[in-house]
């Protein structure tokens, strides 16, 4: 919660700086027919449902990692997007109120978004609708069992707003549901449950468009 906490204190800021750095630019450069975008941010991750281990109802810890996209614009409305974490979301296994173990989890997607308003408006939502895979890995029980998770695969959904602050420079922040299959979790190389995490990340970003 309080890194939650920071990361919309993080969204305000981003929002009262980009209309004044907005109006300061003097440029005749415009944002529109730019193809090409990309962002780095940094991203927190909270699953909405927790797997079975063995029977046992175990709690699944959230996390923060980079993240990085890549947009293609077939015009100033329409792209398509690569997103995905620079790194892994390291996440604690919790059971009875204590930690039982830990899995690492790094998603990628592609998406077809839709911008909203015109190019160079200071306020532009988007929203966007796509398919990701999360690869789980470095999966460790306290028991000293071998645990496996299979990887996730679903639909991702995508809102969020890009505040431009100049033609090329702009802030992001997003939101993003990942709703998968269930993934077969093992121990000792014997199914033992399912994992359908389905999280949802919140992301903030500074980008560029070219």
């Amino acid at each position: 919660m309080i890194r939650f906490r920071h990361l919309t204190l993080a969204m305000l800021g981003a929002l009262a700086f980009a209309p004044a750095a907005f109006a300061q630019d003097a440029s005749t450069d415009s944002a529109s027919g730019k193809r090409f975008a990309i962002v780095g941010g940094y991203a927190l991750s909270q699953p909405t449902k927790n797997p079975q281990i063995g029977g046992v109802r175990a709690d699944v810890d959230g996390d923060g990692a980079p993240t990085l996209s890549a947009s293609y614009f077939f015009n100033d409305n329409f792209a398509i997007e690569a997103w995905g974490s620079a790194d892994k979301f390291g996440q604690r296994l919790n059971s009875n109120g204590g930690k039982i173990g830990s899995v690492d989890s790094q998603p990628v997607a592609l998406s077809g978004q839709y911008h909203f308003r015109g190019a160079d408006s200071i306020v532009r939502p988007f929203v966007g609708l796509g398919y990701y895979q999360a690869n789980y890995s470095g999966e460790t029980l306290r028991s000293g069992q071998r645990l496996g998770v299979d990887d996730a695969k679903g639909g991702i959904a995508t809102a969020g707003v890009d505040l431009n602050i100049n033609p090329t420079w702009f802030a992001r922040a997003d939101v993003r549901y990942m709703q998968g299959s269930k993934s077969d979790v093992k121990l000792d190389g014997v199914k033992v449950g399912e994992a359908e995490l389905n999280p949802v990340t919140v992301g903030v970003g500074i980008g560029a468009r070219f």
